[in-house]
């Protein structure tokens, strides 16, 4: 099966060439037609994918070549149950993304959808990469599509300037993970995953390495007070750009926090540290829901809900980490905060999308001059609605369960803890209500309305999609669970051994 797996690692990259050589108006569909070809080599992955394995074999599908002795680093690559869910989240948002763009009128095509396909190659190592330097290798990888999608096809003149800041806030983020990961690499036998899990770290070289990593991880993430290049960066990239961003890129924080940093630094986040860590993931949690009741740009609306939601999904990690090294075993947080990335993933990219279909309708992104949308566009408005009570975490939709998780996860840390992270359901419904009623049912303008056309083919297909997965989900989340089982006891087991 490790033919399987290269397929799925270079498959991006051998696509990623053939889009920038094919300098004609048809490159799109040739990009479309390679990330079908991807979800679909994916989904063949996942049916022969064990969601039970023992603890001992969490590992289905691997690589293992050396890469370089003197520096004691391979090319290893492997996907357990946590990597098949972000393979998966990946893979399927792709060709919505690519998908999305066929009614913009995209200059440079070859390069943009080349670019786009290369940041899929990245990702797809980031979450495969069983190599400490390999994974600080694919970290790296995708912020370069990522910055020329931002700037070049951003919108707005200081587009360059936020991209440039979001650049160096990564850049110098990942410096500091680089330099944690060579000092654990140094105290272990390899910089392979489960070496640096047996590093032999005082307390105090762990607190220094915790805040190193995590450092990275906050500011990709974003965790207060390492957000502020978010909501301009999601709001002056090109509506691809910031699907990409929210929708999967920062998913490989999430990652990573799970996968290198809680079995890495235990000593640390068993102290003060991951006290620290929750309280500011509560204030962002609070900050960003109170930011996006005040906003009338409808994108940063969405970014600052991204960054509320993703405050939530730290928070519930972090208090299960603390919990079971308190002697208590239980990976419910780390659990639930997957299942709300995989969740948050598909609404955060509707969202956006949505955001997309009003700004072409009303030629503004202020939703004070939005409304009355509804009346001539039915089939937006019920997609739309599905995107919106997914977003909210209504029952029997796909943000309900991992939402549900993460509040029991950091209730049996700390009831204060839990009501103050509880609001964000409260002023979620607010703002979100709020923006839906006033640009489907508010006063809008004759005018406007007059030529404002329902959804297109594509923008149905991608819309649909997105509504498909935020029901099928909200019905049958144990899936997900099973699939990551098996990876967090391998995990959490790790860090309290």
């Amino acid at each position: 099966m490790s033919y399987l797996l290269l397929t799925l690692l270079l498959l991006p990259l051998v696509g990623s060439g053939l889009v920038f050589a094919w300098k004609s108006k048809s490159s799109k569909y040739l990009a479309l037609g390679i990330a079908l070809i991807q979800m679909l080599l994916t989904f063949y992955a996942l049916s022969d994918f064990d969601f039970n394995p023992t603890v001992d074999s969490v590992l289905q599908y691997e690589i293992n070549y050396p890469w370089s002795h003197f520096i004691k680093s391979s090319l290893h690559f492997g996907i357990d149950g946590m990597s098949m869910l972000l393979l998966l989240l990946t893979n399927i948002l792709l060709p919505i993304i690519i998908l999305s763009s066929f009614n913009e009128n995209v200059s440079y095509k070859n390069s943009f959808y080349g670019l786009i396909l290369l940041m899929q190659f990245g990702l797809i190592g980031v979450f495969t990469a069983l190599d400490g330097l390999l994974f600080y290798v694919f970290w790296e990888v995708t912020l370069i599509p990522i910055w020329f999608i931002a700037a070049l096809w951003g919108q707005e003149n200081k587009r360059l300037e936020f991209t440039t800041k979001f650049f160096v806030y990564t850049f110098v983020g990942s410096l500091f993970m680089l330099a944690g990961i060579i000092y654990v690499g140094i105290h272990s036998a390899s910089f392979g995953l489960t070496d640096l899990y047996n590093a032999e770290l005082g307390e105090t070289q762990q607190l220094v390495i915790f805040w190193f990593i995590f450092f990275a991880f906050a500011v990709k993430l974003p965790v207060f007070p390492f957000h502020t290049w978010q909501p301009d960066t999601y709001t002056y990239s090109p509506t691809q750009g910031s699907m990409l961003l929210s929708g999967i890129m920062l998913k490989m924080a999430i990652y990573g926090v799970i996968r290198y940093l809680l079995p890495i630094t235990p000593s640390a986040i068993f102290g003060i540290s991951g006290q620290i860590v929750i309280v500011l993931a509560i204030i962002g949690i609070l900050h960003g829901a109170l930011i996006a009741i005040i906003q009338s740009d409808v994108k940063r609306i969405v970014a600052y809900s991204s960054f509320s939601h993703v405050g939530l999904m730290v928070a519930g990690i972090f208090s299960s980490a603390i919990v079971t090294l308190s002697g208590t075993f239980t990976i419910e947080g780390a659990e639930g905060a997957l299942v709300q990335t995989f969740a948050h993933g598909f609404n955060v990219v509707g969202l956006f999308f949505c955001c997309d279909i009003l700004y072409k309708r009303f030629k503004t992104r202020d939703v004070r001059q939005m409304g009355g949308l509804a009346k001539v566009a039915p089939k937006f408005a019920i997609l739309f609605l599905i995107v919106i009570i997914g977003s909210m975490g209504v029952p029997l939709t796909n943000g309900f369960i991992g939402e549900f998780i993460l509040m029991k996860s950091i209730f049996d840390f700390n009831i204060l803890a839990s009501i103050f992270a509880g609001l964000t359901i409260i002023l979620c419904a607010a703002y979100l209500l709020r923006f839906y009623g006033k640009v489907m049912f508010g006063q809008g303008d004759e005018a406007v309305l007059s030529t404002a056309k329902d959804l297109s083919a594509s923008e149905f297909s991608v819309l649909a999609s997105i509504a498909v997965f935020v029901i099928l989900l909200g019905i049958f989340p144990q899936p997900i669970m099973d699939m990551v089982n098996s990876s967090l006891q391998f995990i959490f087991q790790s860090m309290v051994n």
